[in-house]
């Protein structure tokens, strides 16, 4: 049978499935299984199954939507966020797995230094990639300066730095924060305390500006002594956060960093204060845990970002000569348990 003649009713006649569960796993949808959809999208990848919109999309972008060669990509990170990488790996995979290509992740050593990195890049076969994802959190600065050297298609899923040359995806953590402190302003919150390093990465620089533009539009004054925000030296934060919040009582806590909030949660326990009925709880949280209630939260699109990215090397490989992107992916607000709205 040709590509041409395969439709949905192919797919789902083959896989005992219904027309309507094919196409919202070739589409991304939810309502199914991951084991479901991953059987979906490896027939339609066997078969040449395409969508119009796809094939449309590819052409606009003149990416060529069979490709005939396997080509190899790498994401470089570190161990600084296992968390957020497996969530951009898999969308990294999702995407790339519908067409073919395969991705690989490479993990750049803690102690690497910058005059060993021509030999690592090398043992690692950087240079023979068809391109580069770049994960946040790299430690040193100019290892990721020389990873944008590389002579390759590169993708930086972070804020980038000024004057890169590079397409960046990123989940936008700027709005994440907006979001936060407006939700809760609207829930009559005005005393709110931040958690979390402001210094030592782009995003981090980027939430705490985000945190006093939002505060101050509301109307409240934000004096840095009154928030967790000093990380030095970073085995005490957990206590001087506990004595900020005792000395401050803030009503609110806006904790900026996914693997702090469950130890910031613990410790108010340990205090003895219930949230949300003593103080309210918002965290940008990768992903929602059962060791912690639900939380209310921004929604950062992580996986999305990893799959939008994909989609971005393919249109940087077919277009080598247009300007650099930055692409921000802004998700919806998850009204959780541990907001309460405060009444005076």
């Amino acid at each position: 049978m040709s590509r041409k003649e395969i439709t949905l009713r192919h797919l789902a006649d083959e896989l005992g499935l219904t027309i309507q569960t094919v196409s919202k796993a070739l589409r991304g949808r939810p309502g199914m299984s991951e084991e479901t959809r991953s059987k979906v999208i490896r027939l339609a990848r066997k078969l040449g199954y395409i969508t119009k919109e796809q094939v449309d999309s590819l052409i606009v972008d003149r990416i060529a939507p069979y490709p005939y060669v396997q080509r190899r990509f790498v994401l470089i990170q570190n161990d600084g966020s296992q968390n957020h990488n497996r969530l951009l790996l898999k969308g990294l995979h999702e995407r790339f797995w519908e067409i073919g290509h395969t991705v690989e992740p490479v993990l750049l050593p803690g102690e690497l230094k910058a005059g060993d990195f021509g030999d690592w890049a090398e043992s690692k076969g950087l240079s023979y990639a068809e391109g580069i994802f770049i994960a946040p959190r790299l430690s040193v600065h100019s290892l990721e300066e020389k990873l944008l050297r590389l002579p390759v298609p590169r993708i930086l899923l972070n804020y980038p730095s000024p004057e890169s040359k590079v397409d960046c995806v990123i989940w936008d953590v700027y709005e994440a924060i907006y979001q936060s402190v407006r939700h809760l302003s609207r829930m009559g919150h005005s005393r709110v305390m931040y958690v979390g390093d402001i210094e030592s990465q782009r995003g981090f620089i980027l939430r705490w500006q985000a945190f006093a533009e939002a505060m101050r539009e509301a109307g409240n004054e934000v004096r840095p002594e009154e928030h967790a925000i000093v990380r030095q030296p970073a085995d005490d934060w957990l206590r001087r956060f506990e004595a900020a919040y005792r000395r401050y009582r803030p009503t609110a806590i806006l904790c900026g960093i996914d693997e702090e909030t469950a130890p910031v949660y613990y410790s108010l326990l340990k205090m003895g204060v219930r949230i949300p009925q003593d103080c309210s709880l918002i965290a940008l949280l990768n992903e929602q845990t059962e060791h912690l209630p639900l939380l209310t939260r921004p929604l950062l699109l992580i996986r999305e970002a990893g799959y939008r990215a994909a989609d971005r090397m393919l249109w940087r490989i077919a277009n080598p000569h247009l300007p650099y992107e930055e692409i921000r992916l802004r998700g919806d607000f998850y009204a959780g348990s541990t907001v309460l709205k405060r009444l005076e």
